[in-house]
Formats: structure tokens, sequence, C-alpha cells
């Protein structure tokens, strides 16, 4: 999946791909955007490193 991430003043963006719904691991929703656990960026805040974990489901 890809991701984009950028600080634009005092809002983070987050852009990414919708896959097609897969079922979650509980099976209770289905999944269209993750980035399956922490994902580390190259984006910095107040001097540290910014890590990101999305999810992004819809009820099944």
């Amino acid at each position: 999946m890809a991701i984009e991430v950028k600080i634009e003043g005092n809002r983070l963006i987050i852009t990414c791909d919708l896959e097609e719904p897969i079922p979650s691991a509980s099976g209770k929703t289905l999944v269209v955007a993750s980035t399956r656990g922490n994902m580390k960026t190259t984006l910095t805040v107040d001097g540290k490193p910014l890590t990101i974990g999305l999810n992004a489901y819809i009820p099944k």
C-alpha cells in the first residue's frame, strides 16, 4: 500500500490507496486501508521521529 504523509502548518496529512475490502482478523469488519502495524516516517514533530499506525475499515 502506498502511503504519503506530510505536515502542512498544524495539520498532519495522510494520503493512502484504498484496497478491496478484506475481512479483519476478528472478522467483524472489512479493512479498506491499513499500515498493518506501525510505520516509521521521515517526518519529525518537536525534533522527534513520527510513527503512524493507520486502520480504515467498514462494518461487515
